[in-house]
């Protein structure tokens, strides 16, 4: 059986719903976007939050895909760096109990932590600390994991690391592996536009990327977007929230319908359409099955705070796939 190997900010999600976004105003905050703040910003934000019980689950974009690869029953790991304090080990504990095999390494740091916001309307602004996370270094990696793999997805939030994103890709190509990146935020594609796009021609194979970030990438439309990002790699995926998503792959396009879901938060939708996608393409699944694999397990966490679902609501995916596979064939 095919494995993936997933890298990123290993980062613990601290979730609160706000009544309005007016107190996005208040904090300079972008709605919708990723800011990186110092510990006592992410104190201060907290703060204004005491009286509110948090929801808290391992984060990070790459490790949330990977998380939910596990669920889906193909063997998923991880390459990220804690701090060995409560966050910290709350997110080892997290990730065993998701059947995920861990490569952490250890900082003095304090542990990475991400606070989302989430807008009435399901809509996440995120303030990430990124603490230990930020410490994982080109040094820390180790070729041998790499040929333990067959897929390697990285989140686009690393390209802020150059030479870690760099030396990474370049350790998974050597090891034959698929190349898999997550744009993650379309502030990171517009300040990295470049860099990003030297890195998937010359290693990625499979490029996602919502629609804001597409736009940010191409500086034009989403459908423009997904014909450069298709010319860069061999599999380009523009999500396009209830609109579905469209896989081009050559002159292959493939549009894919939204699961009609009842959104209440958008954490981790992205995510989870990759671990979908990329648990497909490990089954050796059609482009378009992949697609709706991706789409049935995103509509089911915008149901939910945060981006863990539970068991119960997993044990429907798993029937809902088999349905898709039936009418496949």
């Amino acid at each position: 059986m095919k494995k993936i190997l997933g890298i990123g900010n290993a980062l613990t999600d601290i979730l609160f719903r706000i009544e309005s976004d007016e107190i996005l105003q208040q904090l300079n905050l972008k709605k919708g976007s990723m800011q990186l703040v110092d510990d006592e910003k992410s104190s201060q934000i907290m703060s204004l939050f005491a009286t509110q019980q948090p929801i808290m689950a391992t984060g990070g974009s790459a490790s949330n895909t990977i998380n939910a690869i596990s669920k889906l029953g193909t063997p998923g790991g991880f390459i990220g760096k804690i701090n060995q304090d409560e966050i910290g080990n709350f997110y080892y504990n997290d990730s065993l109990n998701n059947g995920v095999e861990p490569h952490l390494m250890y900082s003095q740091t304090p542990s990475g932590h991400c606070t989302v916001l989430v807008s009435p309307d399901g809509e996440r602004t995120l303030c990430t600390f990124l603490g230990a996370a930020s410490e994982l270094f080109q040094e820390d990696l180790n070729e041998n994991i790499f040929g333990e793999y067959d897929v390697f997805h990285i989140e686009g939030y690393l390209v802020q690391n150059h030479d870690l994103i760099h030396t990474a890709l370049k350790m998974a190509k050597e090891a034959n592996m698929i190349v898999s990146i997550d744009l993650a935020s379309f502030n990171i594609v517009e300040e990295n536009r470049e860099f990003l796009r030297e890195m998937i021609e010359k290693y990625v194979d499979i490029t996602f990327a919502n629609e804001e970030e597409a736009v940010a990438f191409s500086e034009t439309t989403p459908e423009d977007a997904l014909d450069k990002l298709s010319s860069l790699c061999d599999i380009a995926v523009v999500k396009l929230g209830k609109q579905g998503s469209l896989i081009k792959r050559g002159e292959s396009l493939i549009r894919v319908g939204a699961k009609p879901a009842n959104c209440i938060d958008t954490t981790g939708a992205g995510d989870m359409y990759a671990a979908g996608f990329l648990h497909g393409l490990t089954q050796n699944y059609s482009l378009d099955v992949c697609g709706k694999i991706g789409s049935l397990v995103a509509a089911n966490v915008v149901e939910v705070i945060g981006a863990k679902v539970s068991d119960n609501t997993w044990s429907e995916i798993y029937a809902e796939i088999d349905n898709i596979l039936k009418d496949e064939n």
